[in-house]
C-alpha cells in the first residue's frame, strides 16, 4: 500500500504574485522586443541572440553545440533558425577540421551589418521595456536573481 502524495507547498499571495507578474512581464516584453526587430529588421528575437553570439566571438563563429547551450535551445531548433539565416546570407556553415562530426556556425559580413544596423533600435527596446524601468541599485539584485535561476535550472 502507498501513501498519498505529499500536498505542495502552494503558493502564498506574495510569492503567486511574483509567479504571475513574472509570467506577464516576459511575455510583454518577449512580445515588445519581437515587434521591434520584425519592423527593424524582419527578425525574430531568436535569430538576432544567434548573430550577437555570433558577433561576441573572435572569429565571429561557434560550434552549432556550443552555440545551442549558449541560447538554451535543442539542436534541431537551433538548426532551424541557423537554416532560416543562411537562406538570408546572415550566417554560413563550416565543418569543424579537428572533428568532422562538427559544424561551425559562422556570421557573415552581410549578417554582421545587419546586426549593426539593427542593435540601436533594440537596445532602445530593451532599455524602454526593461532597463530603464529597475532602478540603478536594483540590476545587481535582478541580475543576480536571474543568474541563481538559471544555474539551478541548468543542474537539472
Amino acid at each position: 500500500m502507498t501513501s498519498a502524495a505529499a500536498e505542495p507547498p502552494w503558493l502564498n499571495d506574495a510569492e503567486m504574485r511574483t509567479w504571475r507578474a513574472y509570467l506577464r512581464a516576459v511575455n510583454l516584453i518577449d512580445r515588445r522586443l519581437n515587434e521591434g526587430l520584425k519592423t527593424a529588421a524582419d527578425l525574430a528575437i531568436e535569430d538576432y541572440e544567434v548573430l550577437v553570439h555570433l558577433s561576441e566571438t573572435p572569429e565571429r563563429r561557434l560550434r552549432m553545440s556550443d552555440l545551442s547551450q549558449r541560447l538554451v535551445h535543442s539542436q534541431s531548433r537551433l538548426t532551424q533558425r541557423v537554416d532560416r539565416l543562411a537562406k538570408r546570407g546572415y550566417v554560413s556553415r563550416e565543418k569543424c577540421p579537428e572533428d568532422r562530426r562538427g559544424t561551425f556556425a559562422c556570421l557573415t559580413d552581410e549578417g554582421f551589418a545587419a546586426l549593426q544596423a539593427t542593435a540601436p533600435h533594440h537596445v532602445r527596446d530593451v532599455r524602454e521595456a526593461l532597463i530603464d524601468l529597475v532602478g540603478t541599485d536594483e540590476h545587481e539584485i535582478v541580475a543576480d536573481v536571474f543568474e541563481r535561476i538559471i544555474e539551478r535550472l541548468r543542474q537539472d
